[in-house]
């Protein structure tokens, strides 16, 4: 029997396709693993990737090949099967619908049933069987509908997972699983350099209960175990540096960061090219490119005109480098970051300033009806009178010129207070701004008017 294993980048799953049943065994292992089989396809599928699977699925299949079917392909020939189906429901519907016409004959023109007339067992048979055929066939309309619906949920499902804003949210959230993979790698480190500084009993003792910014020191056990004389507390201390060593080369967690950046490398290159960063570059930026790939608190300076150096309390991540430093030139920078398919976020526009004036009414445009203008009548307060208002009570508006923002608060003088208005507010303790244009404008026009 030969089996042939397949896994899909687009899907993230893994696929058995055996060429005979399996024997009861091997059915065993597969169905523990986590694989489902698929009569519709005939195969064997796994709803994601994992080390564990991908060792059964080399061991049965002897190697992983691309999976041939696209994500398209595979959800037009499902639709195609889910139309089909849907088709034999409406054929079934007809004809339920078309038995019970012909039923419905016997009652044409009002005909009663003759209560005590031979004909009356016949007549209530045939109504029964009518209205059975009327139910037959509203359920198979209401099922071929149904089919309709989820052939075309289908498709519209495949073509979500190809959207680019799907899949740049897909990488966000790869980038999400990278970190918290590599947030354990960086605690474990963190344990192995504190528990090389604690070689006391005592301080032992005492750290076993002790935790690090990034998480507990010991096993959550293990401060019992050393309080009871259970295991004395330099076995403890052994047993807390081979966790964090175990922890550090696991070739599990090692294998999952792999796949993880070779999902990242796939839905980078769909989602197209990774735009290089010709600016000039910041130690600021060089620690949000390494946080965001798992580093621990990254901290980057400039060694000279051109070259940074950023470092780390632990490890930095292997895809970067394999120790708590590293030192690049600027271009050497720039070409990491575009491998690793990292884009410098764009500067976000600056809002405008907060101006304090002193004014009658100042307007802005309707937060949530953009076509309305609101005006705002301006009261004055000090600042310390101004800090007394809940959050939800105080903020800021953009004014209907758009070139300053104001700040409102509710009416202090309204009753009830649950109804206050908002108003604009001076600070009589503060600096008055210069009057802008578009109010004094409005002033000599209101005046005038």
């Amino acid at each position: 029997m030969k089996i042939s294993a397949t896994y899909s980048p687009e899907d993230h799953k893994l696929r058995l396709y055996p060429s005979a049943r399996l024997d009861s065994e091997t059915y065993q292992r597969v169905k523990e693993a986590g694989f489902v089989w698929a009569p519709k396809q005939e195969l064997f599928v796994a709803p994601k990737w994992s080390p564990s699977r991908e060792d059964l699925a080399i061991e049965l299949g002897g190697e992983i090949e691309a999976e041939e079917m696209t994500l398209a392909e595979r959800a037009q020939a499902k639709a195609h099967r889910l139309d089909e189906l849907a088709g034999r429901r409406h054929r079934e519907a007809n004809a339920f619908q078309r038995a019970a016409q012909d039923l419905s004959e016997a009652f044409a023109f009002g005909q009663p049933i003759l209560v005590g007339h031979h004909s009356e067992r016949k007549a209530r048979k045939t109504r029964e069987r009518m209205q059975s055929a009327m139910t037959n066939a509203n359920k198979a309309a209401k099922l071929a509908n149904y089919w309709l619906y989820r052939a075309e949920g289908v498709q519209l499902h495949a073509n979500y997972k190809n959207d680019p804003r799907v899949r740049a949210n897909r990488i966000r959230t790869l980038l999400a699983e990278l970190r918290d993979m590599q947030r354990e790698i960086n605690h474990a480190h963190l344990c192995l350099a504190a528990w090389e500084k604690i070689t006391q009993d005592e301080t032992i003792k005492i750290a076993v209960g002790r935790s690090l910014p990034t998480g507990p020191l010991a096993l959550w056990d293990m401060w019992g175990k050393v309080e009871r004389g259970d295991i004395s507390a330099q076995d403890a201390r052994l047993h807390c540096i081979d966790a964090a060593t175990g922890s550090i080369s696991s070739d599990k967690r090692r294998r999952y960061i792999e796949h993880t950046l070779n999902r990242l490398s796939y839905e980078r290159e769909l989602l197209g090219p990774v735009r290089r960063y010709d600016g000039d570059l910041t130690p600021v930026i060089l620690q949000a490119f390494a946080r965001e790939h798992g580093a621990h608190k990254p901290q980057a300076r400039a060694v000279d005109a051109e070259t940074f150096m950023l470092e780390s309390e632990a490890t930095l991540p292997l895809h970067l480098a394999n120790d708590t430093k590293l030192s690049l030139s600027a271009e050497q920078w720039r070409d990491l970051m575009q491998s690793a398919g990292y884009e410098v976020p764009r500067e976000k526009d600056a809002l405008p300033p907060i101006l304090n004036l002193k004014t009658k009414v100042l307007r802005s445009r309707h937060r949530y009806h953009r076509d309305q203008v609101q005006t705002f009548r301006v009261v004055e307060m000090t600042k310390s009178k101004y800090a007394q208002f809940h959050l939800e009570q105080r903020g800021c508006r953009l004014s209907f010129c758009g070139g300053f923002r104001f700040r409102i608060c509710i009416d202090p003088n309204h009753e009830p207070r649950h109804l206050a208005p908002f108003v604009a507010v001076f600070f009589t303790d503060a600096k008055a701004h210069p009057m802008p244009d578009s109010v004094a404008t409005l002033e000599n026009l209101d005046g005038a008017q």
